[in-house]
């Protein structure tokens, strides 16, 4: 495959695709030997740089273990007036903070879910697993043999994130405080 072609594919699978490609995704697609994983990589980094040079409307980024095309921030607002779209569906603060627990702790079950929040979290954590950020993740064996949940890649797309190990330290978001001098 010609180099232009391969640039002309890789752009139109990025376009099309509903999530986040691989670049193994992206390669075994292509199906042409001399196309390795190095050179989808090569052309993924050249697109996502000469998009962010331009004062493009789309940008590549890489989330979830893979890549995919997104718009600037400061065109949300005209996007979604254009797309006739109200409201964000935004994430309570209940659902913030068992998702924190979720990604921290995981895997994790409802009752420690309950008393890290120190709240009943059956009804959020419902919402949750609707919503596709986080999922069953077997069973603990203790007594009661209570449901593991775990973050999903919907999470990880979600939050922007490419791996969990993304997630920042909550030792240093701690912000000491210092005492008033009288």
């Amino acid at each position: 495959m010609d180099t232009d072609s391969l640039n002309a594919f890789v752009e139109a699978a990025l376009l099309t695709s509903r999530g986040p490609v691989s670049i193994v995704g992206l390669t075994e697609a292509i199906g042409d030997a001399e196309v390795g994983e190095e050179l989808v990589v090569e052309v993924l980094e050249c697109l996502q740089e000469l998009w962010r040079r331009q004062e493009r409307g789309i940008r590549l980024e890489t989330v979830a273990g893979g890549w995919r095309c997104v718009t600037p921030p400061n065109l949300d607002d005209a996007l979604r007036a254009f797309h006739g779209l109200v409201a964000k569906q935004r994430l309570s603060q209940a659902g913030l903070e068992v998702l924190a627990i979720v990604g921290y702790r995981q895997p994790v079950t409802l009752p420690e879910i309950n008393f890290v929040r120190g709240a009943n979290s059956t009804g959020v954590v419902k919402t949750l697993l609707d919503r596709g950020l986080i999922r069953i993740a077997g069973r603990k064996k203790v007594v009661g043999k209570p449901f593991l949940y775990r973050t999903t890649k919907e999470f990880l797309v979600h939050f922007g994130l490419d791996t969990i190990e993304e997630l920042p330290d909550p030792e240093k978001m701690v912000i000491d405080e210092v005492p008033e001098a009288n």
